[in-house]
């Protein structure tokens, strides 16, 4: 594997996964169009906020441990499966198709660097 190999296999689930994350994050400003006091939009905000921070914590422990960003991503593709049952196949495709490719990104990185231990 050629150095830039390398190092878009390790970058690519980083880079992803932030991006991921900021698009979640651009859910959670619906909150803002409700007829409510400061204080509730503040805290809808934050609450709608607690996927991005999930996520955020995910990545910062899969940062160096790759197999858990793996396994974590899946499982969240599949809950968000099971939780929203009857959703558009669009809705699934947009959430949970990100957290299967950041899944797969992860383990192939995991599995890159178990390779190179041998």
């Amino acid at each position: 594997m050629t150095t830039i190999s390398k190092k878009i296999l390790y970058w690519s689930p980083r880079i992803l996964c932030i991006l991921f994350i900021l698009f979640i994050s651009i859910f959670a400003f619906d909150v803002f169009d409700e007829k409510y006091t400061f204080w509730q939009m503040i805290w809808g905000f934050i609450i709608h906020l607690i996927p991005s921070f999930l996520l955020l914590i995910t990545l910062i422990i899969s940062w160096r441990r790759e197999w858990v960003g793996g396994v974590v991503f899946l499982l969240l593709a599949v809950l968000y499966i099971y939780s929203k049952p009857g959703s558009q196949l669009s809705v699934y495709l947009i959430i949970c198709g990100p957290l299967v490719i950041l899944s797969a990104l992860f383990f192939l990185n995991w599995k890159y660097k178990l390779s190179q231990k041998k």
